[in-house]
Order: C-alpha cells, then structure tokens, then sequence
C-alpha cells in the first residue's frame, strides 16, 4: 500500500543523470588547465591520469583530480607529445591539459583529455633545469669535473650502464676489437639507465665505484639503446652535485644527436652514444701512443745529431792532436824544467837547514852530561841532608828519647798495660822501666 506522506526521492542513476545536465549545461566548454601528473598508466589503448596541484611553499597537495584521454585521441596526442618534447608522460612531470567536464551515470566525474601542450612541458623542463644548474653554480660545483685531468693511461674504465642493454654491447664490442689492439680494463657497475629510479640507481653506482676508487681511471656512463624520452630522470639536483663532485673524470654517453641533459653540462666530457664513448677511450690512447712515438723518434734523431756532431768534434780534435801536442809539450817540458830549478833550490835550502839543526842538537849533546851530572850531584846533596835530618841519634841529641817495646817504638800509651817492660833510649844510654 503506498504511503502518500513519503517525500518525494530519486534513484541514483536519475541523480547522476541530473547532475550530468547540469555539468553538460555549465561546463560547456573546454578548459586549459595547469597540473603535475601524480599517476599515469595506459589500458587498452586508453590513458588514465591522476592530477595534482602542491602548495609551491609547503610542497603539500592542496588539488587533486581524475582524467581520461580515450584511445581515439591519445593515440595522436602520445606521438606529438613525446616528438616535440622527446620525453614520456610520467609521474612528477608539469603539464598543461585541455579538458571538458564529463559526469558519467555510472562512472561519477572525470575529466576528459581532448590536448595536452607540449610546449607548456618544455618550458617546465627548461625552467627545472636551469634551476639545477643555478644551484650548482651557486655551490660553485659546476665546472669541478672539467678542471681534473684525463690521465695519460686512461685504461681502468668504470662503466656505469644495465648489463643487458644494447649500448652496453656496442659499447664493449668497439672498445675491445679497436684496430689498433690497444687493451682496456672494463668493470661494469650495473644500473637503471630510463624510467624510474635512475636517480637513486646511479647514484648507488657512484658510492660502489667510489669505494675502489684506487682501480679506476674514469668513469663513463652509456645509455645507449634507449628512447630519447627517458633523459629527463638525468636532469636531477642531487644526481648533477654527486657527478659534479666525484673525484675522477665522469663522461656521459647517455644522449642523442639532438639530446643534452645536465649530467652532459657538468661532466668532464659528454659524448652522444656509446660507440662514441669507446671511439674517445680509442681515440685518447691514439693520441698518447702517437706521442709516445713522436718523442721516440725525436730521441733517436736527436741521438744521432749528438752523435754526428761529437764525431766531427773528435775528428776536428785528432787534426789539432799533433799541433797541440807540440805546443803542449813545450810548454810541460818548460813547467818540468821549473819544477826541477825550484826543488834542488828546495832541497838545498832544506839540507842547509837541517844542518844547522845538527849543529844545535850536537852542542846541546856535548853540555848534556856536564847539566845532568851537576843535576844529579846536586839532589844526591839534598838528599844526603834530608837523611842526616831523619838520624835518630840526631834527634836524640836534640833532647828527645825513644821508648821501645818488644824492640818496636811505642806511639801509643794505650799500647802498653801492666807489667810490660819497656826499654828508654836517650842519646847517651837506655834504662828499663816496669809498668805499674
């Protein structure tokens, strides 16, 4: 039984259905609009994009939004896009859309992409990448790689590229069968070389390398075998400063003939394809060979210059032996002549000299006995009185005496004791004495 007091309702498809007349009559037409792509992925032919919009102070979304571009469309929207700009559509990329406003029954709300401006993309790319060359140069890290030096033997090559890509082939199959046999040590630091995660990927390769910096010479990072549309995960910030800063020299092959990412501004050399890469590392080892050879060749010409010209000075030499040796001779024989003059003048001088010597030692030899045996009587003399004032009897004379014990002079009173007999010498006789 229907109940008339119910309010009137309605179902959802009307509802939808009425919210699609009302976007269909306000929104009808199409908008530009500007937006990053947080999302993108392709199914059956059709693109789906997630937008966003971020707060540019606080980095933040402050606007998110669906879109959808059907396969009738996306198919010459891709192609001109990627040929203008060289770059796929991903995430993290600054685009400018032109979309209408659909409200589907069944679906709910979407945007539908009807263009996207690649010119708009370019200029968001330009901008990004000026903006990482200033922050380079303004760490005054810009120009680093290109003041180290190529060493001379540029032969211990790190090889920063995926193992299985084509570059990385052609790459080795022209190094290693160059024409002129030279020999290069390669070790590949594996890596992501497009699409997402070349950023971290590299880097990562630069950390292992830089931990056995010791075995290599240079760097070179190949790309090659790729789409020209994968160069912008090279136009990064904390990539360019870890190429900037490493201390050996870094070359890029990782563009086109048309291509230039950062990484190909501030490295020590940048060169468009791998095969290009490996005709440098050749190319480099021609010039050092061809030096090494010129300076060989000038040090034989110059040996045989010195040679050639030490030959015509010894010969010039042998011409003027007999002159020379004439006057030579001459003037020897004189300087002996000299020589001979001056010694027999020396050795008489000598001889005279010695003589008078003689003739002062042999006076001094004759008066010799006569000083010593005066010398010696003298001291026999004072001797004598030194004796003489030693005599006992002399001293007894004097009015001392001598006492005697055991026929030994007693020095010491404590020396005696009770009893002993004691013996007293005076000059004029002794007497014996008891001790009490």
């Amino acid at each position: 039984m229907e109940n008339n007091n119910s309010p009137t309702h309605l179902s959802l498809y009307q509802l939808n259905n009425l919210v699609s007349e009302v976007i269909s009559l306000s929104f009808n037409q199409d908008f530009w609009v500007e937006a990053e792509i947080s999302e993108i992925r392709e199914v059956r032919g059709h693109c789906y994009i997630e937008l966003i919009e971020k707060d540019e102070k606080m980095n933040t979304p402050i606007a998110k939004a669906s879109a959808k571009c059907w396969s009738n469309k996306w198919m010459f929207i891709k192609p001109h896009f990627e040929r203008v700009t060289r770059q796929q559509l991903k995430a993290g990329m600054k685009v400018l859309l032109k979309v209408e406003a659909q409200f589907h029954e069944a679906f709910g709300f979407a945007w539908i992409i009807n263009d996207i401006d690649p010119t708009f993309t370019l200029g968001s790319m330009a901008k990004k990448r000026k903006d990482i060359i200033d922050a380079l140069k303004a760490q005054g890290v810009y120009d680093l790689q290109k003041e180290l030096y190529m060493p001379l033997f540029a032969k211990r090559i790190a090889v920063i590229s995926s193992e299985g890509a084509a570059g990385y082939g052609d790459f080795m199959q022209h190094l290693v069968y160059n024409e002129y046999g030279f020999v290069f040590e390669v070790t590949l630091f594996n890596a992501v070389m497009q699409g997402e995660g070349i950023e971290q990927s590299v880097i990562s390769a630069l950390n292992a390398i830089n931990d056995k910096l010791s075995q290599f010479d240079v760097v070179v990072m190949i790309r090659g075998g790729g789409g020209t549309s994968d160069l912008s995960g090279f136009d990064s910030l904390t990539l360019a400063e870890n190429i900037a800063n490493f201390p050996i020299p870094v070359i890029t092959g990782i563009g086109h003939d048309r291509d230039e990412s950062v990484l190909d501004l501030i490295s020590f050399e940048q060169v468009k394809t791998p095969t290009a890469a490996a005709d440098y590392f050749i190319n480099h080892a021609l010039r050092v060979y061809s030096r090494i050879d010129t300076l060989q060749q000038y040090v034989v010409t110059y040996a045989q210059n010195r040679i050639e010209l030490e030959r015509n000075k010894l010969q010039r030499l042998a011409e003027k032996v007999p002159i020379v040796f004439s006057v030579v001779k001459t003037k020897q024989e004189g300087y002996i002549q000299q020589l001979l003059q001056g010694l027999a003048i020396g050795m008489q001088s000598a001889i005279t000299h010695q003589q008078r010597t003689i003739e002062m030692l042999a006076q001094r030899l004759n008066n010799a006995p006569k000083y010593i045996l005066n010398s010696e009587q003298h001291r026999l003399t004072l001797l004598n009185e030194k004796i003489k004032s030693l005599d006992p009897q002399r001293i007894l004379e004097r009015g001392y005496s001598i006492t005697l014990h055991n026929g030994k002079s007693v020095l010491n009173a404590k020396e005696l004791k009770k009893g002993d007999e004691i013996k007293t010498q005076f000059k004029d006789g002794i007497i014996t004495s008891i001790i009490k």
